[in-house]
């Protein structure tokens, strides 16, 4: 990995955490509660913060732009999410969310100096990101602006690690990965274990033919393992990734970034030791 890219992909792992939250923040599910949703499992809210920004779209397009999940799964949550709340109204209860989740997580910080620079800074990445073509990314750009520097600096991670997972499937795209495939091939490389993977709906068969067709093109041993043609295949993926991630930090410039490392270290350590997110996930955030 080069140097640059290491860079890229070290502000996607102090971000995605500070994103993160309002999936699993008590107060995120709270806010869901007061929408009418069920907050008996995470995927409810889920779905509908994450595809508020869209507008109220159907199964398959959040389907095509998500993709990593099962066309059965979102399908049981997408268009219903709808029906309970619009995506105007979703989004202004993330807002709040978001607001509510920093402020017990980082207390009188969120008030502070050095968070409303990191905000800045950050924002100031967010804003030179070329979202032409990256649906989420887009959809979260074109949001205002929150006012609070706190919520501030939550969007420009989100709209920094959407720009970031676009790039990510034109990447598995152009390497001949499907969702399935792309889910199967990252556990083979260690990422995550395959039970982890489960989480995005796709049924035992289908998990096992994804394994057999990559196996048919000599990226999986018979273990399920990488061989060393599917590592080669998925540190490109990545290597990628990182390319297509790398135009805001190069705008934002290094003596700024810099910065913004400093300042983020200390959120990202309360987030990390907060215990809210989970020690694994299909991300596969120090592993890969």
């Amino acid at each position: 990995m080069s140097d640059e890219w290491g860079r890229v992909r070290q502000m996607w792992h102090l971000l995605e955490p500070l994103h993160a939250v309002v999936y699993y923040a008590p107060e995120a599910f709270e806010e869901a509660a007061a929408l009418g949703y069920a907050t008996d499992e995470r995927w409810p809210s889920y779905f509908a913060w994450r595809a508020a920004p869209l507008g109220a779209v159907d199964a398959d397009r959040v389907t095509r732009t998500f993709h990593s999940f099962s066309p059965w799964m979102t399908a049981a949550y997408v268009p219903a999410v709808w029906s309970v709340a619009s995506p105007e109204a979703v989004l202004t209860s993330r807002g709040k969310a978001v607001d509510r989740a920093y402020r017990a997580l980082f207390g009188d910080r969120v008030d502070g100096p050095e968070l409303a620079e990191a905000a800045e800074l950050a924002r100031r990445a967010a804003s030179a990101a070329d979202v032409t073509g990256r649906p989420l990314a887009g959809a979260a750009a074109a949001l205002p602006w929150p006012d609070e520097p706190h919520v501030a600096l939550w969007h420009a991670a989100t709209i920094l690690r959407e720009h970031r997972g676009d790039g990510h499937v034109a990447a598995l795209l152009g390497a001949g990965l499907d969702p399935v495939e792309s889910l199967v091939s990252f556990a083979a490389v260690g990422a995550a274990r395959p039970e982890v993977f489960a989480s995005r709906g796709w049924s035992g068969e289908e998990w096992e033919s994804a394994r057999a067709r990559l196996a048919g093109r000599g990226l999986l041993e018979e273990d399920g393992t990488a061989t060393l043609a599917g590592r080669a295949l998925r540190a490109e993926v990545e290597r990628r990734t990182d390319e297509s991630a790398a135009q805001p930090w190069r705008e934002l410039g290094p003596e700024a970034r810099e910065r913004l490392v400093e300042l983020l270290g200390p959120l990202w350590v309360e987030t990390i030791g907060s215990g809210l997110l989970p020690s694994e996930t299909t991300l596969g955030i120090g592993k890969v």
